[in-house]
């Protein structure tokens, strides 16, 4: 088999798996799919996705890091969580990375509660910052998977014009 035909190959399974990784918290899919889409045009010799394509393609991956990494310490920010409820909700987010599914949905949630109480007393605050920030994780996956489908549109676009 050719070399060609190993990166279209390569390619197809990064953009499979990184668009699956969208959705499953896991897997980092959004750059996954990035990295496909550069091999796809580094195959073809940037003919149909040049270099202007693959920079706006950039900025989207950078832009869907950012989401995800800022979703949920934003989500607490807004309904006026302390410093500790912010940092809660970041340590919760990384420590539920280890903890599969679960973790990562209920991990920022967790944390900015016990961060929470720790700088502020009282449940009733403690859990509205909590449950904001999961309302910003989800805000965050909305806008992870919208971005996922430009990027695959503008690819497509590119591919085909």
């Amino acid at each position: 088999m050719s070399l060609l035909w190993l990166s279209y190959i390569a390619a197809g399974l990064l953009i499979a798996i990184g668009l699956a990784g969208v959705v499953l918290p896991v897997i980092p899919g959004i750059p996954l799919m990035f990295a496909g889409m550069w091999l796809l045009a580094w195959a073809q010799d940037f003919v149909h996705v040049g270099p202007v394509t693959l920079w706006i393609l950039a900025v989207l991956t950078l832009l869907s890091v950012a989401v995800d990494l800022l979703a949920s310490v934003l989500g607490a920010r807004r309904v006026g969580a302390s410093r500790g409820g912010l940092v809660g909700a970041a340590i919760g987010t990384v420590i539920g990375l280890f903890f599969g599914l679960p973790g990562i949905l209920f991990g920022p949630l967790v944390g900015a509660v016990a961060g929470e109480l720790m700088y502020r007393p009282g449940l009733h605050s403690a859990t509205r910052v909590g449950l904001a920030t999961w309302a910003g994780i989800i805000v965050g996956a909305v806008f992870k998977v919208a971005i996922a489908f430009v990027m695959l549109g503008l690819f497509a676009f590119a591919l085909v014009f």
